[in-house]
């Protein structure tokens, strides 16, 4: 073993070629290149195979990532991806859209003795689609099969792990979607840049066919009640996800083109996908001047998409330092490579508009002063004020919950930041039968986050399922 992986002192870190600016900022296709076979082989033999793996440790999933880079290393290829498969149910999308150097790779050990990270996203993005091309990835099924049915809302990726699992697990899934496909922010949400929308499309049909049925256009409340599913199903899932929009702390109100990143990335995915263009022209950043405020991964997705839709500037407002910024380092190096301009420690105070549309806006620069509730150097006003021409502003500043209990029609126990309380070890509500994961349970947080919580809620509901059968027959 050891002479097929330690090669990190010889070979220098190395990620597939990107596509070039110029020609990436043209279209939506994913940026990087995929790696081949020799390439693959070689920079999994960087891996340290260390006693303590870090890179497992700070992932999600809980990934037993040096087991599969060896396998990779050796040649041994399908075996690398059962491995990899076993605890991650689309390990193809983590591969693409994990903030990896927040992750894996910012923890590997070999990235902190200075000789460059493993870079272990775009093997595993590789494995999965050599997987796909050989007929590795198989349908699900089990020899168990249970009468039980499970109903789950939402199909972003914590239903659609969950789903997974549970019919890996013999139950019957229906899965109740208000939109009309499948996939949630990974098919709406996530740009065909970072995630292309025949990945999850792909999944999707693997759960079809592997016998889960979605049903699409059909919100819960309005198509179907809530209490419908709670006399048909033996236990239903809540995976809602997290969409309501935060508010700029100005007002917006009198402002036609001063609109949620959400609208304006969904309006993107969706012309994508060949709908057609909405008739609202303030969805589409052609021939403006684009101003995101924010600095998570949901503003770097709505700046590149400005670029691309052939904006005349792109410029990103955030209110502390680059260095505190939340989003992945590796997407603000990416806008930066596409040509979006980013104004630091600034604080947007007034919209100065014509006719009910914004023109232009205002801006407080402010310096860093103590840490905040957040762990991060508050902003402080510094006094000046400055001032950006402005024809479209994308508010990026993060989801918060939308009222379940107004939309269901029904009473569940919620936190005071309107998420779904549940027992953390189970995903359990104070209703037995009734489980959430996700977003709507941690709020705004990572696809990872979201695979692992549908998992984990996949064995909870197993659990309590085969416990209620014990009940019945005793």
């Amino acid at each position: 073993m050891t002479k097929k992986m330690l090669k990190f002192v010889d070979l220098r870190q190395e990620t597939p070629e990107k596509r070039g600016t110029e020609k990436r900022k043209g279209d939506f296709n994913e940026i990087y290149n995929e790696f081949i076979t020799e390439k693959a082989s070689e920079h999994s033999s960087r891996c340290s195979q260390c006693g303590v793996p870090f890179c497992q440790i700070h992932c999600p999933l809980n990934n037993n990532i040096p087991d599969w880079l060896r396998y990779i290393a050796e040649g041994r290829l399908e075996e690398a991806y059962q491995v990899s498969a076993s605890t991650n149910a689309f390990p193809e999308v983590c591969g693409r859209v994990c903030p990896q150097d927040r992750l894996c790779e910012g923890n590997c050990v070999v990235e902190q003795a200075g000789f460059g990270a493993i870079t272990i996203g775009n093997l595993e993005k590789y494995l999965t689609e050599i997987a796909w091309e050989k007929g590795w990835v198989k349908n699900l099924s089990s020899q168990n099969q249970h009468k039980q049915r499970v109903a789950i809302i939402g199909s972003g990726p914590a239903g659609m792990a969950a789903s997974a699992y549970l019919t890996q697990n013999g139950y019957q899934v229906d899965v109740f979607e208000k939109n009309d496909r499948a996939g949630g922010l990974m098919i709406y949400g996530i740009p065909n840049f970072k995630l292309d929308k025949k990945i999850v499309e792909r999944r999707t049909e693997w759960l079809t066919d592997s016998g889960v049925v979605f049903n699409l256009n059909t919100e819960v409340g309005k198509n179907i009640s809530f209490q419908d599913l709670e006399k048909d199903y033996d236990a239903i899932l809540i995976a809602t996800g997290v969409y309501k929009a935060r508010q700029l702390d100005i007002d917006t109100s009198t402002v036609n083109n001063s609109i949620p990143a959400l609208d304006f990335l969904i309006e993107s995915n969706r012309t994508g996908l060949g709908d057609s263009p909405s008739k609202n022209k303030y969805l589409t950043a052609k021939d403006k001047h684009v101003v995101v405020i924010g600095g998570g991964d949901t503003a770097m997705d709505c700046v590149r998409t400005a670029i691309r839709q052939q904006a005349k500037e792109v410029t990103c407002l955030y209110r502390r330092n680059k260095e505190n910024m939340p989003g992945s380092a590796r997407e603000v190096l990416n806008a930066e490579q596409e040509g979006i301009k980013f104004n630091w420690l600034s604080v947007p105070s007034k919209i100065i508009s014509d006719n009910s549309t914004a023109t232009s806006m205002t801006y407080k620069v402010a310096t860093l002063g103590e840490m905040d509730e957040s762990g991060r150097r508050k902003p402080i006003d510094t006094g000046v004020e400055k001032q950006i021409k402005s024809d479209l502003i994308i508010q990026a500043l993060g989801f918060e919950p939308e009222d379940l209990n107004h939309n269901f029609k029904t009473n569940i126990e919620l936190t005071s930041w309107k998420t779904v309380k549940v027992d953390f070890k189970k995903f359990q509500t104070s209703n037995p039968k009734i489980f959430a994961a996700g977003d709507i349970v941690r709020g705004a947080s990572l696809v990872v986050w979201a695979i692992h919580d549908g998992r984990e809620v996949a064995k909870s509901i197993h659990n309590f399922l085969q416990n209620s059968k014990i009940k019945k027959a005793s």
